[in-house]
This record gives C-alpha cells, structure tokens and sequence, in this order.
C-alpha cells in the first residue's frame, strides 16, 4: 500500500495584525492576524524547519530518495534552492533535490508527483507573501511552510493515510500573475475567474472520487485551496459535500500561505482525523487538482509533534507594522554605523557543509568531550582525529550568558546573542531569534533552528541560531 508516511508543518512566530495596517494606512479594517516569517526567514529556511518536523522519527531521513522543494518566493533563482534544505537535513548525497519554483500550483505538483513517485519522496511546499502597503495581499496572505513524504510498507515506514487517488485539470486563465522582479502579483477581477475554478473543481473531483469508486457523501474531510477565495468558498458551499466535511481555511488566524496553503491546512486535518476517515484535498490554481487520502490506524500514534493548531496558539504578540514593512525591504532604516556584512566565500563553507547546514559536532573517541564547531583535536585530552561526528540540530540547551548587542548589523536591532550550554556536553555561541529582550536570560531553555543570518552582495549565509522553547512545548519533540 502506498501513501503518506510522514508530514509535518511550520508557522511563523511573529503574527502582523490586519487592524493596525487599516489604522496605519486609513484603510477600512478587517479581523484577525496573519502569519509573518521573521527577519532571517526566507522560504528555504521555512521548508527546512517544516522538513525537520516531518522527518522527525528515527529512520525517517535514510528512507527520502527524492526531494521536491516547491515555492513562488525562491530565495535563488539558476541556483537550486532544494539543496540548501537537503544539506540541512544531512540527507544522503544521492538524494534528487530539486525545485518546482515560480508558481503557487508547483505545490500541487510537488505533492502529485511524490505522490506517483515509485522511491519514497519528500515533497515540501514553503511560501512567503508580501503584497504592496495596503492591498489585499498583504493583508490576507500569510508565510508558512509543510512537508511530506511519500512511500509504502516496502520501505519499512507505516503508511499514515493511503492514497486512493487523485486527478489534475490544468487551464489557461489570466487571473493572477507577477513578472519576474515585481514585488507584487496583479489580479483580474475574481468574478471573471470564480465559474471556471468551480467548475474545474468538480471535474477533478468527479474524476478522482470515480477512480476510487466513492461518492461525494464518503467524504469526512473537504479541504480546499487556492489564492481565489471566493472560488473556494463556492467550492465548498457547493460540491455536494457533507456541509460538516468542509474544513476551515486558516485565513484569519494566519493568512493564507499560497503555495504552502494545501499543505498547512493538510497537515491541520491530519493532526485530528480518526483512522478510516476520507479527505479530499482540491487545490485551485491554473486549473485544478484533487488528492484523496483514506487515513489509517498507524496515523494517531504518528502524527506531526507540533499540530498547526498549537503553533497557531504559540504566535506571539502582534508586531509594528512598521517593523513588518522594515522586514520586507518596504520601509529602508538607517543601518548601523558599521561595515557592511560581508558575504558568505564559496570553498570554505563548501568544506564545512555538514557544520554549516547540518549542525554536525562532533565527540571525542577518547574523553567523551564535545567540540562545536568540530575539530580534528581535542581540546581536552589533545586526541587526534578521533572523533565521531554528533548531529545537534535536536539538542536543546540552556542560555549560559547572554549580550543584547544594539550596534550590530542587523535587519531587527538589537541583536540577542547567547551563549548556550547544551545538553550532553558542549557550548557554543549564537544569535538568539523569536526573542524579545526578556527573553534572553540566563537559564533558559533554547533548541535550534535553521536561519538566514544575512544577505550580502546577493548571496545568502545560512545558520543555526537559538530560540526560546516557550510554555507548553514538550522537551525533546525538537522542530
């Protein structure tokens, strides 16, 4: 049986709320927050954090043959951004990593295609919406990311929800696009739109429920996406569903993520669907695409270890406006009297690639010390090249000092660093992120996260930096 045997989602922490941009700007106020991704989150950054969650269990990651990375916000265009998150994942050299980049609809193909893959597939949907001040799209659209991956029984992974089947219809329609640079797409009128998606939506529906020789009343949960919000909302008052079936959309409490959209509010449904339950995921965009999945008894005892709902409950306290605008490059504050960053060289961090992506130590043979970064000789008993190397990502720690820096470079001054000891041996100086100044106190509890540090001269420098683990998260879930 082949299906789904992992998945797992990433929120954002910082939340903008929809209220202060129509008090800012004068503009007629609306409800709710959406999600907003940090100064040093891009979307590969987000599909790592979302990748991490979804290959949490041991064994997980030698399993991934291939991995799709699909987003309409890539951080490098000609470079392959799905290496930087394979590099992260420490997955093997081997693995396919590759883009589906430049559409909202490269998520639904990322997902089919790793769906029908025959070698088990990661595919992982990350987005990142901005819009110009005021408009729309930067009032309900929202970041975010998810994963999932795709195998069966043969590749020694319980199958979480078995995929019955699925149907694509692809249509040419002028309703939304972005040239290349612009910081913003354009929209026709929806009514013009609204007819074609709905109808669209039922021929796949109809063609995927016919392959799996069920009708609509079979379906427990109706999960409908897309940037066309008023051809959702049709769908899913119209499809012939159970009306109880249909499942919310997430849009006032974090916008919606585009490309990662089906994915986040996929992983919402899996996170508490009973055993034996149908869902079908119909995704619009370009046309239309529906996935359906028969949920199994191996799904409860493997669900994701953070459910979108509890991020969504973690968000912290809605940030300035001002502040969102300076993070996405809309608003340009005076930096910092200092040298620009420099940026990231090529051959060093090449050589350094499981230190640098994977957050890899390494452990004396010997004395049993830990050195981060990792080293050929041990500073404690002075061994040579013995040591093994020890993965850190999952390892939390706890703040031993700390420095609120307000004369560093940075995009949100002032900069918290701390230096965290960590459990099982080793210390190691980082930034701290997510953070407010209160945060940062000696004795708190801290695990890591991939982050873009900063971005000099067009290139990007990825690394591990500290955040608190806030009230209610279990030790040792990791991300």
């Amino acid at each position: 049986m082949a299906g789904l045997i992992a998945y797992g989602a990433y929120v954002p922490y910082h939340r903008l709320a929809r209220a202060d941009i129509a008090a800012t700007l004068g503009t007629t106020p609306s409800r709710g927050t959406r999600a907003v991704a940090g100064y040093d989150e891009d979307t590969t950054s987000m599909a790592v954090e979302a990748a991490r969650s979804a290959l949490a269990r041991d064994g997980l990651r030698t399993r991934v043959g291939q991995l799709f990375l699909a987003t309409a916000a890539p951080a490098y265009l000609d470079k392959t951004n799905a290496t930087a998150v394979h590099a992260a994942l420490g997955l093997d050299p081997h693995v396919l990593a590759v883009d589906m980049a430049g559409s909202v609809r490269s998520g639904l193909g990322a997902l089919v295609t790793a769906a029908r893959s025959p070698v088990p597939t990661l595919a992982v949907l990350s987005d990142l919406r901005t819009g110009l001040p005021g408009g729309a799209e930067e009032s309900t659209g929202g970041d975010g990311a998810a994963a999932f991956a795709f195998g069966g029984h043969r590749n020694g992974a319980p199958v979480l929800a078995e995929l019955l089947a699925h149907d694509t219809v692809s249509d040419e329609i002028l309703d939304r696009w972005r040239l290349p640079g612009a910081p913003a797409s354009r929209v026709w009128e929806e009514r013009f739109a609204e007819e074609i998606y709905v109808s669209l939506a039922d021929k796949a529906l109809t063609a995927a429920l016919d392959q799996a020789g069920l009708d609509r009343g079979a379906i427990d949960h109706l999960v409908v996406s897309g940037l066309h919000a008023r051809a959702c909302a049709t769908v899913r008052r119209t499809s012939g569903v159970r009306p109880e079936a249909a499942t919310a959309d997430l849009t006032a409490e974090i916008g919606n993520a585009g490309t990662a959209q089906p994915g986040l509010l996929l992983a919402d449904v899996l996170d508490r669907a009973e055993p034996g339950r149908i869902i079908a995921l119909v995704v619009l965009g370009d046309g239309a695409g529906v996935l359906l999945l028969r949920t199994t008894d191996a799904l409860p005892a493997h669900r994701a270890a953070r459910p979108v709902a509890a991020q969504i409950a973690a968000g912290g306290a809605p940030m300035p406006y001002a502040t969102y605008l300076s993070w996405r490059g809309l608003l340009d504050r005076e930096p910092p009297r200092r040298p620009d960053p420099e940026p990231p060289y090529a051959p060093p961090a090449h050589r350094r690639n499981s230190w640098k992506y994977g957050f890899v130590a390494s452990r004396c043979e010997k004395c049993g010390t830990r050195h981060l970064p990792p080293d050929r000789v041990c500073v404690s008993c002075r061994s040579v090249d013995a040591m093994t190397d020890e993965p850190m990502e999952q390892v939390r720690g706890t703040v031993a000092t700390f420095t609120v820096d307000r004369l560093a470079h940075t995009p949100s001054p002032p900069m918290l660093v701390v230096v965290v000891d960590y459990d099982g041996g080793g210390r190691f100086r980082c930034q701290l992120t997510d953070a407010t100044e209160a945060e940062a106190v000696i004795g708190a509890r801290v695990e890591m996260t991939f982050r873009r540090t900063v971005t000099a001269a067009g290139v990007h420098n990825y690394f591990w930096k500290a955040r608190p683990v806030r009230t209610g998260e279990t030790e040792g879930t990791g991300a």
